[in-house]
């Protein structure tokens, strides 16, 4: 039978949507956080012109793969409820909470300077939509209903395709003066190290996330340390990527687990250093990378304790799982369309 967009309570759904480099996630949230349907697409990659004066031009594409992701929700429900669900956007990168404009996305470049407020009411006539930066809204959810929940301090971090990340102070996610608070991937930990899509080198997502498990990963494939991982991608070391080296990890591989160990090492010190600036209670991570659990878990709390200032002599920091894994930032999304402007 299907379901309604509204809870047994009468509660009207909410729907939330996360933008990500490789895909758009949406989810129909009940009033408790459950996720009561899901439906997701790719992420429309838009090719560009570095020379085109025009810019915002696939803004209007990801803007239609989020109106066709809340479709197929309300396909998913049968959708009955009294009016339509407001609608909540988590967009990657520099999202000017006054205006709902995209100022600068390296994940998305073809969108940046796109009036993204606009163009999904346009898409979504009716209702309430809401949008703001991914991570913050992932924020939300662990602050909310999550990992979070009851603490004052806290950071949530993204390991995705990038590394995303929310910042809360007093019990709330803090947005700083234009909303482009917690943009911890573009910390520099290497002014040498490999090139950015953001323009500079170096950035912590360019060891510590997925992309940076896959450089890794065939630094060590071709380093002959990863026999497993590179049978897994064809037998060819260039092919290897992070999902290779997780499953041969997930298996016992040493030279996966090494892998594994190297990259929590790179995760600890992006949390060390954010942690020396915002004293955080508790470090929530999520995000797609994060699934693999306490194999990255357990060497980046290692590591952690060794490269934070104080070390063992302050007050633990918990680093957590997220609650709500790779839905955090459509639960969050969700969260902030029910909420009034």
């Amino acid at each position: 039978m299907a379901r309604r967009a509204v809870t047994e309570a009468g509660t009207p759904l909410a729907f939330g949507v996360d933008i990500g480099g490789t895909k758009v996630l949406g989810a129909a949230v009940a009033a408790g956080g459950e996720v009561v349907a899901e439906a997701r697409t790719s992420t429309p990659q838009v090719a560009i012109d570095p020379d085109e004066p025009v810019r915002g031009l696939a803004g209007a594409a990801v803007a239609d793969a989020v109106a066709d992701v809340v479709r197929a929700l309300e396909r998913e429900l049968d959708a009955v409820a009294p009016g339509p669900s407001p609608v909540g956007v988590g967009v990657p990168g520099l999202v000017d909470r006054r205006g709902g404009v995209l100022r600068f996305s390296p994940n998305l470049p073809g969108a940046v300077g796109a009036d993204m407020a606009r163009l999904l009411a346009e898409r979504l006539p009716g209702r309430l939509v809401r949008v703001d930066n991914d991570a913050n809204c992932a924020a939300l959810a662990e602050l909310r209903q999550g990992a979070a929940a009851g603490v004052a301090d806290a950071l949530v971090v993204t390991l995705g395709t990038g590394i995303g990340g929310g910042v809360v102070q007093g019990g709330r996610v803090v947005g700083g003066a234009f909303g482009f608070a917690g943009e911890v991937g573009h910390m520099v930990v290497d002014p040498a190290g490999p090139p950015c899509p953001c323009g500079r080198r170096g950035c912590w997502e360019r060891y510590a996330s997925g992309g940076g498990l896959g450089r890794l990963a065939r630094e060590a494939a071709y380093g002959g340390r990863l026999h497993e991982a590179v049978a897994l991608a064809g037998g060819d070391p260039e092919l290897v990527r992070g999902e290779h080296v997780t499953r041969a990890a997930m298996a016992g591989d040493p030279g996966a687990l090494g892998v594994l160990d190297e990259l929590g090492w790179w995760v600890a010190l992006g949390l060390a250093n954010l942690a020396a600036v915002l004293d955080p209670e508790v470090i929530v991570v999520g995000g797609g990378l994060a699934a693999v659990g306490e194999l990255l878990l357990g060497p980046t709390r290692r590591a952690f304790a060794d490269l934070v200032e104080g070390g063992r002599a302050r007050p633990a920091i918990g680093i957590v799982p997220a609650a709500f894994g790779e839905r955090a930032g459509a639960v969050g999304a969700a969260l902030l369309g029910r909420e009034a402007p």
